[in-house]
């Protein structure tokens, strides 16, 4: 039996790591959700907003972006390359 929860698990996981999600389309009567996560090699960022599918309230990304850090810009923290 447990051999059989890890198989499903790793379908599960590489269904989910080989299917992109779906942009939702932003209604902008509800609010946003921006999440950052910056390095010293790139930033990051997903916005995201919670919207109303089939009843059901759910959380899903509308656009995402990322870039390279450029070299004057390695020499930030992390908090100040999140404001990039």
């Amino acid at each position: 039996m447990k051999l059989l929860l890890t198989v499903k698990a790793c379908e599960s996981l590489r269904q989910a790591l080989t299917t992109a999600p779906i942009l939702l389309i932003p209604d902008f009567k509800l609010p946003f959700k921006l999440y950052i996560d910056a390095s010293g090699d790139g930033i990051g960022d997903a916005l995201h907003q919670f919207q109303i599918i089939n009843d059901q309230p759910v959380e899903g990304p509308l656009c995402f972006i990322s870039r390279q850090i450029k070299t004057t810009e390695a020499r930030y923290g992390a908090s100040q390359m999140e404001f990039l």
